[in-house]
């Protein structure tokens, strides 16, 4: 296989799509001695920021594993952020990029995986008149709602780059047709309305929207194995794979990552073999019917919507217009440990400036009804699994 084949589009300074990769809304501080690339400074600042964190406690497919060998989130954006840079380093693109878009990509899922996504856009769709999907959700928060403390301990927004911002809203890894290049246009990413409607702006986000399918189609199936889901549908797998030997993931991931490298060119864009193309789509069916589908998650998936729904209408009922915040102190009343914290985190983005000692944007003005839903979509979609079992709880509790 030929090295380097993308050395001449990667995303550095000689790159005519290079200064509009690093704008920032917002400029982050200096420092003299500041040894990191513009991207690199993205890459800690993601790893640092609490949304970040709180992967490690949110669903990839599997709800609550007993085993601690079960991929959770947070081990997913590790094994994307470990393809793309293969990938990304072999064809000679920029891996500081790739790194630090893979590593943010996910920022914005929701507790309980796709599912918990499902319930927050029924419920955002009935309350604001929109969508939720966890790509958007991603973006908003890196924009909008993760602070970090400057050098003067002001709270700040994360403020990344173009490229990386991107990145995240354009990383949707369902790839119907077999080829992938960047999208040229340099676009307000505000313009987003729906996952997949544009390509990314750089050949690096390419990548990671790649990796995020060769990740999850191989680890979702050796963690099915691993629970008992598959045991009827081995030999369908088998004949799938063209092999009875023993179901490795990495043995999935290198045949994708080498026949993808083998067969990519600029000209041609990011694409696999049409023989892997196909093998890629029967392993996605073969998911879907059988993992995604399976009567042993529906019981989980029953249990998502009756708590994220009663802890959305829970906080929803402090909403009074310009009476909220006095509805809010008479609920932590009833609720002390359910609103105490909702007000804590919504008083970081409100429009009542009261203990404002940070310059984050103002995002919400409690007293319209649909920011004070927008704002409870937000805080639910940031929760971890157990803090919105932990919640629940206390809802239902005396």
């Amino acid at each position: 296989m030929i090295k380097d084949k993308f050395k001449d589009y990667a995303t550095t300074e000689s790159n005519p799509k290079w200064d509009n990769s690093i704008k920032r809304e917002k400029e982050i501080y200096k420092r003299k001695n500041d040894l990191r690339s513009e991207f690199e400074r993205d890459y800690t600042r993601i790893i640092h920021c609490n949304a970040y964190r709180r992967l490690k406690h949110k669903t990839q497919v599997f709800f609550s594993p007993e085993s601690d060998h079960i991929c959770t989130r947070i081990e997913h954006v590790t094994h994307v952020e470990s393809i793309s840079y293969t990938i990304a380093k072999f064809l000679g693109l920029n891996t500081e990029l790739t790194k630090a878009i893979a590593t943010s990509h996910d920022i914005g899922h929701s507790p309980f995986g796709h599912e918990g996504e499902r319930i927050l856009s029924k419920i955002s769709k009935a309350e604001i008149g929109k969508t939720f999907w966890h790509e958007q959700n991603g973006l908003e928060y890196v924009d909008k709602i993760e602070l970090l403390e400057d050098i003067n301990k002001n709270k700040q927004n994360l403020n990344l780059t173009y490229a990386v911002r991107d990145g995240i809203i354009s990383h949707c890894g369902e790839i119907d047709e077999n080829k992938l290049k960047p999208r040229e246009e340099y676009i307000d990413l505000k313009e987003y309305s729906s996952p997949n409607q544009y390509a990314p702006y750089t050949w690096e986000g390419c990548v990671v929207k790649i990796a995020d399918k060769i990740s999850y189609l191989g680890r979702d199936i050796e963690d099915a194995i691993t629970v008992g889901i598959l045991d009827k549908n081995l030999e369908e797998l088998y004949h799938i794979l063209n092999s009875k030997k023993v179901i490795n993931n990495t043995v999935i991931i290198n045949h994708l990552i080498q026949d993808l490298c083998e067969n990519s060119t600029p000209e041609k864009g990011l694409c696999f073999s049409d023989e892997t193309f196909t093998l890629i789509n029967e392993i996605k069916a073969f998911n879907y019917k059988n993992i995604y589908m399976s009567d042993r998650i529906k019981p989980a998936t029953r249990y998502f919507n009756l708590l994220i729904n009663e802890i959305y209408n829970t906080l929803k009922n402090a909403y009074d217009g310009e009476k909220t915040l006095n509805k809010i102190e008479k609920m932590k009343k009833v609720y002390p440990n359910v609103f105490e914290g909702f007000e804590q985190w919504l008083s970081n983005y409100w429009n009542l400036r009261r203990k404002r000692s940070f310059q984050n944007d103002i995002i919400f003005n409690i007293e319209n009804e649909k920011d004070f839903s927008k704002a409870i979509i937000y805080y639910i979609s940031g929760m971890t699994d157990n803090f919105a079992i932990d919640l629940y709880n206390k809802i239902i509790g005396f």
